[in-house]
């Protein structure tokens, strides 16, 4: 696993995933941030069950102003606070090591809004991705031109909206797919 493009550009990231642990491919990485382009300076954004922390790291690389991570795993959690420390940030992130349910509750009570939310859970945890797009939808976590990246097999249907969240882009890449929703602008 590596940065793909901005400041931290080439560096290699400790990629041993702990039992249950499903890392974005540096491809399928690459893809949705040429995607995002220039969405990402600047942004807060959410790497939601962020296993090794690759997107939220390559956000950072690429100028995002906030990352949280939100991994309930403690083992991968401590490989995300071991691959920031190998790139100097010390800044400019925040890690919630717990469920993304409680996250995302979290996130809410503080007041925070997502210009780019991705969520990758376990493919055959359908709970997740449902409590995701409930409190996505409700809690008014995303940013007026906010986007939401799912990433789910490619085998899985995903919902053409939830609540406000309407679907506006779908890709698939080898086994995965990712579905962008938003809240009003398109992908």
């Amino acid at each position: 696993m590596r940065v793909i493009s901005g400041q931290f550009k080439g560096r290699r990231l400790n990629a041993t995933p702990p039992s249950g642990i499903r890392p974005t491919s540096d491809k399928l990485k690459e893809t949705i941030f040429n995607i995002l382009a220039t969405r990402v300076d600047g942004a807060t954004f959410l790497d939601g069950c962020a296993g090794l922390g690759g997107i939220g790291i390559e956000a950072l690389s690429r100028g995002a102003a906030q990352v949280v991570f939100a991994e309930q795993s403690r083992k991968a959690c401590g490989i995300i606070r071991e691959n920031l420390q190998s790139l100097d940030i010390t800044e400019g992130y925040k890690i919630l090591e717990m469920d993304l349910a409680k996250a995302l509750g979290l996130c809410a009570r503080e007041g925070l809004r997502f210009d780019i939310a991705f969520i990758d859970p376990p493919w055959d945890r359908d709970d997740i991705y449902e409590s995701a797009f409930k409190k996505l939808s409700e809690a008014g976590l995303l940013a007026p031109d906010g986007l939401l990246i799912m990433e789910h097999s490619k085998r899985k249907e995903m919902p053409e909206s939830w609540g406000d969240l309407r679907r506006t882009r779908s890709l698939v890449q080898g086994d995965s797919a990712l579905a962008f929703y938003s809240l009003g602008l398109e992908a």
